[in-house]
């Protein structure tokens, strides 16, 4: 029940001379009254920057969240939705939300690195009108943060260091009508090609905290650029297939040039639509590729769906147009019609090894090929590992994979190859509230009580070439034994067994799914990998019980036995997102409230959940990524978010919100919990190169200065930025 479990709000922490938020509420003139008392705190409209209340609340009624097993506590109380509502009442648009950063009282949060900071040796300085070049793009940070993790140096005494360390940071795609002066449309060349795809893939940075400042060290020999044109290995079931051999070019500043020669299979060049990430016990970075399909093109009709590569095309949503990049019209790897194999070497989960800027990304093919959106790895009490994937799209799969080899805590070398071999699995989840693991191998029975093996799709000389094509084509192998299809399966995020907690739960989140329940014909994914990519119109069903899913839900598990080899599992929904005050029609399976569980009720509605990370304290945190901008379903929730949540009772509280139509992603800590570090993706999304900031001049219309006190943030383009979040008084995040 929504706000059942949250404790009453009549206990102020602030000492008796210290005015509570009733004072406040009775201080203030009438006109302003109204609007505090709908659901505002005094401190979160300070905390907005364009209203104060005299500087009268040194602290206000508090919202504790008490500690329960395996979680800390919930410390601070809901900052304010940012609508258009809230925005035009300070005065600014009612067409728009508030283009800040808003955190709660006694926080403070600045920009630690934005689009085009230089991040190693011969980088230069981002100018404001984006006339970078590609090779300028190459040493500077990537557009569009994603996923991240800080990985920390040793300090001292030997211990992981807070203050020093290095983020990496996925850069998912990029927005061309920023990135380019003149946009795509005038004279669009091989020199526009090669810095967009400078500007995609991984961004390596070393941060340090000096003096209670965070700043880049700009001229790093640990900076680094993963790009669009990076060499990599490939490596495990699935490397040297005839599949993954697409032309070799000779790859220059000017041009691609085929050698006509294929390559080996065990190479690839690139990586691409980073989205959220994971990282191994051993300390390297998995970057997850997603949407890489929209990144090709072709100057000629594609195969037929009739043949392999046009049926693999299809069931991943591989078009001849792609998502109107237009690195095809110049660059001849991204041409399907010269290059079919090509798509076949994106699609993978790539391990970087952070502390070694001399060696090569790996792409591991044992956790298959799809839209990776994250992989989150479990150790159980015996040392199996596993990795926990969602594949982001409407109707597609959960997925784990489960390495053979053991982790080995005290020797780093003999974990590197343990990606390569193992089980994946992808998920069955049943009305019963209980689950399986099906085992995507050749032997494997599908619905249609065919063994993968025999199935056309996979047919191979022996059991080694099957898996290969198995994993190639994973989501055809899920279609085939009848997996559970989800609403957009995105971030999984394992609970840390600390303090009392000991099972293996995950969380995933659900985004959305508007064609869940949309027809009086239900259609699935066809068990014979024929379906085109998110066309299917799935009735509801337990997990995914809501047509219409616009506001979208998480989804968590327990594996039995409490270990991660277990093949089945007990789940439940952890929230259902939705807008308390919503207008829109109920369906009988939804009346879009939702459940989020939060007092006064809908202080911390949210919807499209998609970033989910638990810190290392059991705090759950969720971002989202929705429309933005206040609009249409979102006119109460608001632009997008960050909320924490309380595993045990889903207590749920806003701890932050972004600015005007961007996507809140990516969230990561120092070991001591003191410094967060949280992406601002796209702002100002939609606008056009004749004014780019049409929708949003965030960063700089909120801060002159980085985190560092010295970059200056230039006018220009709205840029996406990584912010570093501290708490005042120097605690511990959330607390």
């Amino acid at each position: 029940m929504k706000g059942a479990s949250h404790p009453t709000n009549d206990v102020t922490l602030a000492e008796s001379h210290v005015p509570t938020i009733r004072d406040v509420i009775d201080s203030v003139e009438a006109s302003r009254r109204q609007f505090i008392q709908g659901g505002v705190s005094a401190a979160a409209l300070a905390s907005v920057g364009g209203l104060t209340l005299g500087g009268l609340v040194g602290t206000v009624e508090a919202a504790a969240v008490p500690p329960s097993v395996g979680f800390p506590g919930i410390g601070f109380e809901s900052v304010p939705a940012n609508t258009r509502a809230l925005n035009a009442s300070l005065g600014g648009s009612a067409t728009s939300t508030v283009d800040k950063i808003t955190v709660p009282a006694g926080y403070t949060a600045q920009v630690f690195v934005a689009w085009g900071d230089p991040i190693m040796p011969g980088g230069t300085t981002f100018v404001g009108n984006a006339s970078e070049t590609a090779a300028q793009q190459a040493k500077q940070y990537g557009m569009h943060t994603d996923g991240m993790h800080f990985f920390p140096f040793p300090g001292a005494s030997g211990a992981a260091a807070s203050d020093r360390g290095l983020l990496c940071a996925n850069n998912e795609y990029t927005h061309e009508d920023i990135l380019f002066p003149d946009g795509q449309v005038n004279g669009y060349n091989i020199a526009k090609t090669r810095k967009s795809q400078a500007a995609h893939g991984v961004s390596i940075v070393e941060g340090r905290r000096i003096n209670g400042k965070w700043s880049v060290v700009k001229n790093s020999i640990y900076g680094r650029r993963i790009t669009a044109n990076t060499k990599s290995r490939v490596s495990g079931p699935a490397a040297g297939h005839a599949l993954m051999k697409a032309n070799e070019y000779v790859i220059g500043e000017n041009g691609s040039v085929p050698t006509g020669n294929q390559l080996d299979g065990f190479t690839a060049y690139g990586t691409i639509n980073n989205c959220a990430h994971g990282i191994t016990p051993w300390g390297t970075y998995l970057t997850c590729e997603e949407n890489w399909n929209g990144n090709f093109g072709s100057n000629a009709a594609l195969p037929a769906t009739s043949t392999e590569t046009g049926k693999l095309y299809n069931r991943y949503g591989v078009t001849a147009g792609g998502f109107g990049y237009r690195w095809h019209t110049t660059d001849p790897r991204f041409d399907l019609s010269v290059n079919p194999n090509e798509t076949n070497l994106f699609g993978w989960v790539v391990e970087i090894d952070p502390y070694d800027p001399r060696s090569l990304p790996v792409k591991r093919t044992a956790l298959g090929r799809f839209k990776h959106e994250s992989a989150q790895y479990v150790v159980d009490a015996q040392n199996n590992v596993a990795f926990y994937m969602g594949d982001d799209e409407r109707n597609e799969y959960i997925y784990k994979f489960v390495c053979s080899g053991k982790f080995n805590p005290t020797n780093r070398a003999a974990n590197r190859n343990l990606l390569d071999s193992g089980t994946l699995y992808v998920a069955r989840f049943d009305s019963s509230l209980q689950g399986q693991w099906v085992a995507l191998e050749p032997g494997t029975i599908g619905v249609n009580g065919q063994a993968l093996r025999d199935n056309p799709n996979f047919t191979g000389a022996n059991d080694a070439e099957v898996q290969a094509k198995i994993l190639i084509k994973t989501r055809m192998a899920a279609d085939a034994v009848g997996a559970t299809m989800m609403d957009r399966p995105e971030w999984t995020g394992a609970r840390p067994r600390i303090n009392g907690f000991d099972e293996v739960e995950v969380y995933c989140t659900l985004t959305n799914n508007n064609r869940r329940g949309s027809s009086t014909t239900p259609s699935s994914n066809a068990i014979d990998g024929s379906t085109t990519a998110a066309s299917a119109r799935p009735a509801v069903d337990a997990a995914n019980p809501r047509a219409d899913n616009v506001y979208g839900h998480i989804i968590r598990w327990r594996e039995a036995n409490k270990s991660v080899t277990s093949t089945t599992f007990s789940w439940d929904l952890f929230a259902q997102a939705g807008d308390t005050a919503t207008t829109k029609a109920a369906k009988p399976t939804n009346d879009y409230k939702g459940n989020i569980v939060d007092a006064p009720n809908g202080s911390a509605d949210y919807g499209a959940p998609d970033g989910l990370w638990f810190d290392y304290f059991g705090r759950l945190w969720v971002q989202t990524d929705q429309v933005g901008d206040g609009s249409g379903d979102f006119v109460n929730i608001g632009g997008n978010m960050m909320v924490c949540a309380d595993p045990n009772t889903g207590v749920t509280r806003r701890f932050m919100t972004a600015p005007n139509k961007c996507e809140v992603t990516g969230v990561t800590m120092t070991p001591d919990g003191k410094t967060m570090f949280v992406g601002i993706q796209h702002p100002g999304e939609d606008s056009t190169f004749a004014n780019p900031t049409q929708f949003s001049n965030w960063p700089q219309n909120q801060y002159a200065v980085e985190s560092d006190g010295v970059t200056v943030l230039p006018a220009g383009r709205p840029r996406s930025s990584v912010v570093v979040i501290t708490k005042d008084d120097g605690g511990i995040i959330g607390s």
